[in-house]
């Protein structure tokens, strides 16, 4: 019996219960989401030593053994994720003690976290098919419910186009699996990998292999279905806006990496192309989406967008060291957007806009707020020796090595345009001064995002902020080190033998195709 893996699903589910009981108590609340989160972290911790130690943590729910039964299983990958999760659950849980207003509070906010936390949690960790699908489900429902809170018009036009083509996503995911299942006759991903090598009709694997991708695609905001995003993201308030770039675009790439390595690697031949024009197209359209904007949090929104592109091309270019940058990107960009969007929450409580042309003089005023954003911007932009740029470089690299020359050249090309858009925010945010027109009071209570008197201090926005910008310089100083853990994540993923051993009990005969490791050198599109 193995706690730790079941706990990161198990204890938001618990908080969340435990909000709905105070439901008319703020107080008991607010305690909940700190305290809950806080303990997401510690058993977070403990599955990653646990992953760290044994390698595979497994639990089989009910006492059902696999393939039978649902199968919770963490690798080093899902290890590394929940603990990003918790953290960014824990610092969105104390930053919305001081922007989330009392209205947003009493219609559920905290428990709607709770509820996406375990949502996330429960798709890193889940062995199975369609439990990935209820998984992505609950996080649906979660963050629709997020996204309308406070029912302005912008919110609801935002939220009608966020649901709409994730539904679409999740009808193309359904029926995926119902054909995968009419093949296959399992729903466990390790036992599907080994009846997926052996399937007759190998045309019909490719097809189910591209629905996949189509479906993990819009959730991740992948070209050509990305606009969802920034129609959205930029709409609720700031804490939730945070939440969701940090994580739920990632939970699309992390299936995406989860199927594409596990289940569908000898389709390989047949998708790289897709999976590599896609990337470059996402990081295309999302740098220029950006550098159209002058509102603070849609050109954040942009970037998430371009940032999965070359999360997207560490799988596509599908060698170990391309498999290794891009997860290094996923941790990094976690980190880095959600402190991005905290920041932008803290300049519009000090100067009551998120509108660039409005804003300025906050270099002066606020030098610590101007050091965390050059922190977090600038390793977004991918400058040394930030996180950013160990991230952008090892990709790079892998694509000069397998001779994808025009995608790595994109992706150059698409860094220089993202530090454009960095700039241009710190230009107008904390270098110019403050315009006469937008002469807002400096105020330690300030005004949330509801447009009422938060009795919260700034210090409460300023501490999740300052953890966040300093743990992205951490990850650059020590970047060593974490490379050598996600060349642990990357051997994992590319050699899924132990992932099926584990699951399955190691009592099942392994083709020498999926034994031995696929790695692709003809990436080039």
């Amino acid at each position: 019996m193995r706690p730790e893996v079941a706990l990161p699903v198990l204890l938001p589910l618990l908080s969340g219960a435990i909000s709905l009981l105070f439901w008319r108590s703020r107080p008991m609340q607010r305690f909940t989401a700190v305290a809950g989160s806080l303990a997401l972290l510690v058993v977070a911790l403990w599955l990653f030593t646990s992953v760290y130690q044994d390698g595979y943590v497994i639990i089989q729910m009910g006492g059902w053994e696999a393939p039978y039964g649902i199968t919770l299983v963490a690798d080093m990958l899902s290890a590394v994720m929940i603990v990003l999760t918790a953290l960014i659950g824990l610092v969105i849980a104390i930053y919305s003690l001081a922007s989330t207003g009392p209205d947003h509070e009493k219609f559920g906010f905290y428990p709607l976290m709770h509820l996406l936390l375990a949502g996330v949690a429960g798709a890193f960790l889940t062995g199975d098919i369609f439990n990935l699908y209820v998984w992505f489900e609950v996080m649906l429902v979660a963050s629709f419910a997020l996204l309308i809170l406070g029912g302005e018009k912008a919110q609801m036009e935002g939220a009608i186009k966020y649901v709409t083509l994730n539904l679409l996503a999740s009808v193309i995911f359904l029926t995926a699996i119902g054909l995968l299942y009419g093949m296959v006759g399992t729903l466990n991903m390790a036992d599907i990998a080994l009846r997926l090598h052996e399937a007759e009709h190998q045309g019909m694997v490719e097809v189910l292999a591209v629905m996949f991708m189509v479906a993990f695609g819009i959730k991740a905001a992948a070209f050509p279905l990305f606009f969802w995003l920034p129609a959205s993201y930029h709409t609720p308030p700031v804490a939730v806006s945070a939440l969701f770039a940090g994580l739920l675009t990632k939970v699309g790439v992390y299936s995406l990496y989860r199927v594409f390595t596990l289940m569908f690697d000898e389709t390989l031949d047949y998708t790289q192309d897709l999976l590599i024009w896609g990337a470059a197209l996402t990081m295309v359209t999302g740098v220029l989406g950006a550098a159209a904007q002058y509102e603070f949090r849609r050109i954040l929104s942009f970037h998430i967008v371009s940032q999965i592109g070359y999360m997207i091309l560490g799988l596509a270019l599908y060698t170990p060291l391309a498999i290794a940058g891009g997860i290094f990107a996923v941790m990094h960009n976690i980190v880095v957007k959600t402190n991005l969007f905290l920041i932008s929450g803290i300049t519009r409580r000090l100067q009551g806009t998120y509108q660039l042309k409005k804003m300025g003089g906050l270099y002066k005023e606020r030098p610590w707020l101007a050091v965390a954003f050059f922190l977090s911007a600038f390793s977004l932009a991918g400058i040394p020796p930030l996180s950013g740029f160990f991230a952008k470089f090892v990709i790079v690299r892998a694509g000069i090595e397998a001779e994808a020359y025009v995608v790595t050249a994109v992706a150059l090309a698409v860094g220089f345009m993202t530090l454009y858009s960095m700039v241009k925010i710190w230009n107008e945010v904390f270098w110019k001064a403050l315009p006469e027109d937008n002469l807002v009071p400096e105020r330690e209570t300030g005004v949330g995002d509801d447009g009422r008197m938060v009795k919260a201090s700034l210090w409460l926005m300023t501490l999740p902020v300052g953890v966040l910008a300093a743990l992205s310089l951490l990850i650059g100083i020590f970047a060593e080190p974490l490379m050598g853990l996600m060349n642990t994540v990357g051997a994992q993923l590319m050699n899924p033998q132990g992932y099926i051993d584990a699951v399955l009990g190691g009592n099942v005969d392994v083709s020498e195709a999926l034994i031995e490791a696929p790695a692709s050198e003809e990436a080039s599109p």
